[in-house]
């Protein structure tokens, strides 16, 4: 049997310059816990390294999957900003603009 919830999210960027010295991931996720919020993790550094990470808790999916696409697009005006873009290395789950929350 189906589940109307959508599909967790995963998504991991990185941007990668040898010659500029730039090597930068990132990877979102969206999910729910076990009390129904919706949790949009983050995490972001340089490649092989510890890096930072950062958890939310949004009440309601909608509001999740609007700061997500906030993140995404940020992180698609990399090339504007340190000169390299990112690039998708793994997704998983339904793409964000098909969820209905």
């Amino acid at each position: 049997m189906a589940s109307a919830e959508p599909q967790d999210f995963h998504v991991w960027l990185e941007a990668v310059s040898p010659e500029r010295n730039i090597a930068r991931r990132y990877a979102i996720s969206l999910s729910r816990d076990l009390f129904g919020a919706c949790l949009v993790e983050v995490s972001w550094g340089r490649i092989g390294r510890r890096g930072q990470a950062r958890t939310l808790s949004f009440s309601e999916r909608p509001d999740a999957e609007r700061f997500v696409r906030q993140l995404q697009r940020r992180r698609m005006s990399a090339r504007r900003r340190i000169g390299v873009p990112y690039r998708e290395i793994r997704a998983a789950g339904r793409d964000l603009a098909t969820c209905q929350g």
